[in-house]
């Protein structure tokens, strides 16, 4: 029988600055857990680039059955200039999310006061994006004919289920019922004539059964435009695997950058790990470099704390965050100032320490 005061976390460092953050944020997990009088069991994955230039592949063949043995996944960044792309994010990142078949991607955008922006005017920012995590253009359908003719056609074939789009909305329609009772659905059906629409009936099918979340449909261009025109009219937003991915990069601009962005790939409803991240990339022109930040990675360890019903914990870490980032001392550079990525993980395990 599963000893419930554990916590038996799955680390995928990965690559560039992937370890650094992670291993900043494991420690404020442990901290955050022991408090309650839980305790983090940490087994780590050497998965990533270094692997596939040893081993031919980013990950084993039986990655995903290794990691549903864990309670979920804190993973750092996929990515390195010797490596094509295509390799690591198909061959690690998409590859577990798909073969978990991790449904829903989450992204939160929260502005936290003293975190300074490039858009005017973003206090009290806070808004989630629930992205469809498994098809759309992501689906890995398509290919190239004539290569190397001269006359190269590709073609990139983007799917959309009903299913697929029904377990989506019904996660955005519940996160919305519990929020402000505000759904965004996301759409290009103006212009896609089959995907799109069929996206519109089915987000209106699945509505019928949330009728105390008010339901918006808004073209994904305009929206784009919204977001920064005006963030806080905005709570929960539905969108495809393509559109989130866009606008949720768009939005962690409205608090602070790529550095405040965290995530979370999850199967609701099911026993499945899910995996958290942080959306920034491996940033190799900074990795090895100790200037990180890693409050993204922090944040995605508190969703993954609240997922597994520890939300004491999870708030201990969204505290202590807030109180380190007012204070521009502990500022990285991408929010311009000079901390170090161990100097921020630092204050904010004695912020949490002073909480009591």
């Amino acid at each position: 029988m599963r000893d419930t005061k554990v916590v038996r976390l799955a680390v995928i460092p990965g690559d560039g600055i992937g370890p650094e953050v992670v291993a900043a944020t494991v420690p404020a997990l442990r901290a955050a857990l022991e408090a309650d009088g839980h305790r983090l069991d940490v087994t780590s994955f050497d998965w990533g680039g270094e692997r596939f230039l040893q081993q031919g592949a980013a990950m084993p063949a039986d990655a995903a059955d290794l990691v549903r043995k864990k309670d979920a996944v804190l993973f750092g960044a996929v990515g390195r200039p010797d490596v094509p792309e295509h390799e690591l994010v198909w061959g690690l990142i998409i590859g577990l999310r798909q073969q978990l078949d991790l449904a829903v991607n989450l992204r939160p955008v929260r502005a936290f006061p003293g975190v300074p922006t490039k858009v005017r005017d973003t206090d009290g920012v806070d808004l989630v994006i629930v992205r469809e995590n498994t098809e759309g253009e992501y689906v890995g359908a398509g290919g190239v004919a004539h290569a190397g003719s001269g006359h190269d056609l590709g073609i990139e074939v983007a799917v959309h289920s009903r299913r697929v789009i029904e377990r989506a909305a019904h996660q955005a329609f519940a996160l919305a019922g519990r929020r402000s009772g505000h759904l965004c659905l996301v759409t290009k059906s103006n212009a896609m004539r089959y995907g799109y629409p069929l996206w519109d009936r089915v987000v209106r099918e699945v509505g019928e059964h949330y009728p105390e979340v008010r339901l918006e449909t808004v073209l994904v261009d305009a929206m784009a435009a919204r977001m920064i025109q005006a963030p806080r009219s905005l709570d929960v937003l539905l969108t495809s695997n393509l559109f989130g991915d866009i606008l949720s990069d768009l939005a962690a601009v409205l608090a602070g950058g790529m550095g405040m962005a965290p995530s979370a790939n999850v199967l609701p409803g099911a026993a499945v790990p899910g995996i958290y991240e942080p959306v920034h990339g491996s940033a190799p022109d900074i990795a090895g470099k100790g200037v990180a930040n890693p409050v993204a990675c922090m944040l995605s360890g508190a969703l993954l704390l609240d997922d597994l019903g520890h939300t004491g914990a999870a708030r201990r870490i969204r505290d202590a965050v807030a109180g380190t980032l007012r204070d521009t001392r502990h500022h990285t550079a991408d929010l311009g100032g000079n901390a170090t990525t161990a100097e921020v993980a630092s204050a904010v395990l004695h912020a949490m320490e002073s909480q009591g």
